[in-house]
């Protein structure tokens, strides 16, 4: 196999005596979508939380690509590769939808936010935010503000930012909760097209069972902290350490919400 985009190791975080994630090892691969699943407080988030780098680890290391990300920032993990979906939510929450989309192609291009490259740029970028609207069928409401937007429309945004960031590391965290039955699809046929571009990894935290079953090629599972289980979901959901993590409840009766 190729070598991973992704790699944590030994990664451990303690909040004073409590170990919440508790020297987890795992390696992410490109084209693949890996759900991280685990019963409330397994340390799912917190597990994305180090990644990203919303909190330092205790112990550990995060690797992008062989190269170690462990002492860079929020920012500084964004601009290396690491795109996760809340990271960006309401960049601009006055602006229109369009114009926050518009920001998050200029910056990738490298162009900050100067004026002159705003005005000579202006075309070509429009249309790459376009393009990616349409992607995410935001397009119609690309003229609205972004605080206007509805709760789904505005989950279908991270989704849109995400896009254009182009990232080497998709991570979401249940990118449908609150969405309606009819604005769900269009999220996971989303994800499910990102999952078929060259060189990218997925990490979704979810707890449905569904989402889980038509998307994830692997599932590592999380239970007090600690890698419990990894492998192909069938192997996963089987395997003799899940149903004994669970008390004989099964997988899917235990997932929740952290």
């Amino acid at each position: 196999m190729t070598s991973p985009i992704l790699r944590t190791t030994d990664l451990t975080v303690r909040f004073g005596g409590h170990v919440a994630v508790d020297n987890v090892s795992c390696a992410f691969h490109a084209n693949q979508l890996t759900a991280i699943v685990g019963p409330n407080g397994a340390g799912k988030t917190t597990y994305f939380n180090l990644i990203s780098g919303q909190i330092p680890a205790s112990s550990g290391r995060v690797e992008l690509r062989g190269q170690s990300i462990s002492g860079l920032s929020v920012s500084q993990r964004t601009r290396a590769g690491i795109g996760r979906a809340f990271q960006l939510t309401n960049l601009f929450p006055n602006l229109s939808v369009l114009e926050n989309v518009r920001l998050v192609v200029q910056s990738k291009q490298g162009k900050g936010f100067n004026l002159f490259s705003m005005v000579t740029k202006h075309t070509e970028m429009t249309e790459a935010a376009e393009q990616v609207l349409a992607r995410v069928r935001l397009l119609d409401q690309r003229e609205q503000i972004v605080s206007e937007l509805s709760h789904g429309d505005q989950r279908k945004l991270e989704v849109a930012l995400l896009i254009a960031l182009d990232p080497d590391v998709y991570m979401f965290d249940e990118p449908t909760a609150g969405m309606s039955v009819d604005e769900a699809p269009i999220v996971l046929d989303l994800i499910a097209e990102l999952k078929e571009q060259d060189n990218r990894s997925i990490l979704l935290v979810e707890h449905k069972m569904d989402v889980i079953r038509t998307l994830a090629d692997r599932i590592i599972v999380l239970h007090n902290g600690a890698l419990a289980a990894d492998g192909a979901p069938a192997d996963v959901m089987a395997s003799d350490v899940v149903q004994e993590a669970y008390m004989g409840r099964g997988l899917e009766g235990a997932l929740g919400h952290e």
